[in-house]
């Protein structure tokens, strides 16, 4: 078996943090339920079918998803933009013959379209979306997925991300982990096996990292 790269989506290829937040503050705001900068911070890199349960319980999660498209939609909502050296490693690390996977919390819809905004879509083989686990990360099935779509040993894949969340999930799924802190102090991704400010600081194949695939 080979190994693979395998990226996260929001805050580590593109920058839609400031965005997600907004966007859960007005729905959370429009239910008459009190939130702060914590609150708002628990949803990054997650589901939100799987966090808010906790605090809808009674909630059609079909009506918020149609919900939540709506508020995407509003005027002033913060832009979307590229993670610094996220298409170039991208590509690079394609032009080493890696596998290369994307494991998101968001839905496939979405995930397509951003992937295709950076340029990297016809680069990246497998998609593990919202729709395809039964549960998100912190559990690791997204990664498991993923590496087994492409015949990769999670012990040599290589997973990206940017949240507590996500990072938790690829360690569990037994990968090497790079934490981009873009989304969070790096203080708090010391759970990563290495910490970078955005993707133009990797070098790859990442130094005492996994094997080269054969």
């Amino acid at each position: 078996m080979t190994g693979a790269a395998l990226f996260d989506l929001d805050g580590t290829l593109i920058n839609t943090e400031l965005r997600s937040r907004a966007v859960w503050a007005m729905f959370l705001t429009n239910h008459g339920i009190a939130h702060d900068e914590e609150l708002l911070r628990s949803f990054m890199g997650r589901r939100g079918r799987d966090v808010l349960p906790a605090l809808l319980p009674e909630a059609d999660l079909d009506a918020v998803r149609d919900e939540i498209e709506v508020l995407l939609t509003h005027p002033g909502l913060p832009d979307i933009v590229h993670i610094p050296g996220a298409a170039d490693l991208v590509r690079r690390v394609s032009a080493e013959g890696w596998p290369i996977g994307l494991v998101t919390s968001a839905r496939r819809a979405w995930a397509e379209a951003r992937l295709a905004d950076v340029g990297v879509r016809d680069l990246v083989q497998t998609i593990v979306s919202d729709e395809d686990v039964a549960v998100g990360k912190p559990d690791p099935a997204g990664y498991v997925l993923a590496a087994e779509r492409l015949r990769a040993d999670p012990a040599k894949c290589v997973a990206f991300e940017d949240s507590l969340a996500g990072i938790a999930a690829a360690k569990a799924a037994g990968m090497t982990c790079v934490g981009v802190a873009t989304t969070h102090h790096p203080d708090e991704l010391a759970a990563a096996d290495l910490v970078v400010a955005d993707l133009s600081e990797i070098d790859w194949p990442i130094s005492g990292g996994t094997d080269r695939p054969s």
